[in-house]
């Protein structure tokens, strides 16, 4: 569909207060997905394009903390193409779902995502503890869950990270950084591969997908610089407020 220019320029801004929330905090999709489907483009289309033009982002990410993935290859080696295939079997179930079914399934999905952003933190105390009391390692165990974890994450993905390193925290023993490091590069290869997947389903908005790309370069490169001014926590609970009002929004609609 076609985008005037004003709409162009509002999906950039949102791309680049999504970047930046990505970049500070995490939980920019709850800015650019509402913001790409308020100017016009139909919900699953709207998906795509957000799962498209956010995907290189996450290589940023992967290789901030590569050092942290030393010795942990043979973990890479059977979670990637889990992970893969995940992705690709939700962008797979996304685009056989109806504009009508998901935008009923919207709501549900936001105020899911909300809530993970808003336990984020107790989640990762309560993965921590974990890891101090287990000494056990399930890297089998870990499969199924990571395949679930990445299909939601080619269906809609908003939270996608703090699940991965909820159900990894629970199966594998390692310090928390080390499994954050492995939940980055999980989550780029799910965006990746579900991204390159959608290429090719005709429901891309390519003017959109550029401009919400061109935005959340500009504001990754501004919230990386502004990481250490500004407190994630409060950050982060103003994005959740923003995603309880989304869903409110689409639940009354």
């Amino acid at each position: 569909m076609a985008l005037t220019g004003l709409e162009l320029a509002l999906v950039g801004l949102a791309g680049v207060g999504g970047g930046a929330v990505n970049a500070m905090a995490g939980g920019g999709t709850l800015i650019t997905f509402p913001t790409l489907v308020a100017v016009g483009i139909p919900p699953v289309s709207a998906n795509v394009t957000n799962t498209v033009a956010l995907s290189p982002g996450y290589l940023s990410g992967t290789l901030a903390q590569r050092r942290d993935l030393d010795g942990q290859r043979p973990r890479l080696a059977r979670f990637v193409p889990t992970a893969v295939v995940g992705g690709i079997t939700g962008g797979a179930l996304l685009l056989a779902t109806s504009d009508a079914v998901f935008r009923e399934l919207v709501p549900f999905l936001i105020l899911g995502a909300t809530v993970l952003l808003a336990m984020q933190d107790r989640i990762r105390v309560r993965v921590a503890r974990h890891l101090e009391s287990s000494a056990s390692e399930h890297d089998l165990l870990a499969l199924l869950p990571v395949f679930a974890a990445a299909v939601y994450g080619g269906y809609f993905g908003a939270g996608l990270g703090i699940i991965l390193l909820a159900v990894l925290g629970l199966v594998l023993d390692d310090t928390l950084t080390r499994l954050n490091a492995l939940k980055q590069a999980l989550s780029f290869s799910i965006n990746v591969a579900t991204a390159f997947f959608f290429l090719f389903s005709g429901r891309v908005s390519w003017l959109a997908a550029l401009a919400l790309a061109a935005g959340a370069i500009v504001g990754g490169a501004l919230g990386g610089r502004l990481a250490h001014r500004v407190d994630p926590a409060a950050l982060r609970r103003f994005v959740v407020v923003i995603g309880l009002i989304v869903a409110v929004v689409y639940f009354v609609r």
